[in-house]
């Protein structure tokens, strides 16, 4: 409701007490609209929906105002008995794709449950100005509905919608490209970014690449159908979709926006209150352009500076040029992070973790929309860190099997970290604390882990380090570290984070 000074509009005196809807450019000061309007209309028959006359097709002149005059049928070989509306021509207006009930050469057709749907058609024009060739799109089908066409300005992508095998809601918005040879390739569904699980319908692209069509399946909707816009940047959809507001929007339908060439006015249809008809004509300006922030989307992956491998759960934090924190998130399982950033902005991201040295990156956005930025940091293990309120060697805990004391192959790769810090200050000296689970008993287990201290100690000094500097104690299951004590049932894993061995260093003013 607050977008109300962005347009203007006004309801035409073209409209009638029927259906009056759906406009299209044609030629330089031509307007092709559907309408049930059944003054001089072919048809006699009602439609049984609305009591209506059946939809055709008509064209009128438009002037500076928005007023359509002169108003006549556009086609008799075109409009047939039953519906037809929502053209698109390409812009040497020798081709015309249109909406028509599933009828063509007399034959009325239906799908498998008796009803006869909607379907895309196309027509060119011959060398006496006649609309003639009339044939259906190669992807039509009787038991799926097409319709509304809009093509894009290098004509080579033709978008409508359709309820086709592969549609999230009521009806989709698809694209397929058109080849130079007149083939057609196979119809895309344009994604979330545009389709709910609800009505998406007259689509229409402007010349700055501007997809608008009409919803009922957004939650920030006022009312039936609403229009909304989105940006196509190299025939891919970025951004999300935004409603565009009061006066254009009701709280009734709106919908089949159409932009004049060169210029920001046009035309769109509503069966809002206050109204001619069922759905009416109305002319539009708009005042003030759609706000399309120009945003660039970071992609970052954070791994270990020493052996590569990804890190997970890193706290990402970005920075904005005035130095203030502006979102913050945790990278995934594979160390992943992504944020969306505003174009021609400076950013500054610093990564952390506990037990790991912090890494920062300051990068810059330009001015190109939908750009991706792929960026890598990196985090140093900490040589030490606090357990219990010690320091401790900051390795991965080196764990022993149930009721073993040998050294695994995993546990000696750990431990070589040990003799790199003893190597590289000499004076260092530690003191290791075994650990058991709890099962067997406590005396057990204590003779155990203190087995495994001198199995762990052994293995240093064998390594080429002193005796002096390193000893050890053995706690038993005296200091568990979860709640896996006697007679609690748990699992091997929580058992084994009990089976452990620390590393605390007894002259930590040797490392300061």
């Amino acid at each position: 409701m607050a977008q109300e000074e962005n347009y203007s509009i006004k309801n035409l005196d073209v409209n009638t007490k029927y259906q009056d809807f759906g406009t299209t450019f044609y030629k330089d000061s031509l307007i092709v609209f559907a309408s049930t309007r059944n003054k001089r209309s072919i048809r006699k028959n009602l439609w049984l929906g609305n009591k209506q006359p059946f939809l055709e097709l008509f064209k009128g002149k438009f002037g500076e105002n928005g007023e359509i005059t002169n108003v006549d049928k556009f086609s008799k070989t075109i409009n047939s008995k039953y519906h037809d509306a929502s053209v698109t021509f390409t812009k040497d207006f020798k081709t015309v794709y249109f909406t028509r009930n599933n009828y063509l050469n007399k034959k009325f057709k239906k799908d498998s449950t008796g009803w006869n749907l909607n379907q895309l058609y196309k027509a060119q024009v011959d060398e006496n100005g006649k609309w003639t060739n009339i044939v259906p799109m190669p992807f039509n089908s009787d038991n799926y509905q097409t319709g509304h066409p809009v093509l894009n300005k290098e004509e080579d992508k033709l978008y409508f919608i359709s309820d086709m095998p592969g549609t999230i809601g009521k009806t989709d918005i698809f694209i397929v490209d058109v080849y130079e040879d007149g083939t057609y390739g196979t119809p895309k569904n344009l994604g979330l970014n545009v389709n709910t699980t609800k009505k998406e319908m007259f689509p229409f692209l402007d010349e700055n690449n501007v997809l608008y069509f009409s919803s009922d399946g957004y939650s920030d909707g006022l009312g039936g159908l609403d229009i909304y816009a989105i940006q196509v940047v190299n025939n891919k959809i970025v951004d999300v979709s935004i409603n565009i507001g009061s006066p254009m929007n009701s709280n009734q339908d709106d919908f089949g926006i159409v932009y004049q060439q060169g210029k920001r006015t046009g035309y769109f249809s509503s069966n809002r209150d206050g109204g001619k008809g069922d759905d009416d004509i109305y002319f539009f300006k708009e005042l003030k352009p759609i706000d399309f922030k120009c945003t660039q989307f970071v992609e970052g992956i954070v791994v270990n500076t020493e052996t590569r491998a990804v890190i997970p759960g890193v706290l990402v934090d970005l920075y904005n040029e005035q130095g203030i924190r502006i979102n913050s998130l945790i990278a995934d399982d594979l160390g992943v992070f992504k944020f969306e950033a505003i174009c021609e902005s400076t950013y500054k991201i610093i990564v952390s973790k506990e037990e790991y040295s912090n890494d920062q990156i300051v990068f810059k956005t330009s001015k190109e929309h939908n750009l991706e930025h792929d960026l890598k940091l990196s985090l140093s293990p900490k040589e030490f860190i606090s357990i219990g309120g010690e320091l401790a060697i900051n390795i991965p805990q080196i764990y022993f099997d149930l009721d073993k004391s040998f050294i695994r192959k995993d546990a000696a790769i750990e431990l070589n970290q040990v003799l790199i810090l003893m190597n590289k200050y000499p004076e260092l000296i530690i003191e290791l604390g075994s650990h058991t689970d709890s099962r067997a008993p406590d005396s057990y287990n204590l003779k155990l882990s203190e087995r495994r201290v001198k199995s762990t100690v052994k293995w240093i000094v064998d390594h080429g380090i002193d005796a002096k500097r390193i000893s050890g104690k053995g706690y038993g299951e005296t200091q568990l570290v979860n709640e896996c004590s006697n007679g609690v049932k748990c699992t091997e894993e929580e058992h084994q984070l009990n089976r452990r061995t620390e590393f605390i260093i007894v002259n930590s003013k040797v490392i300061k």
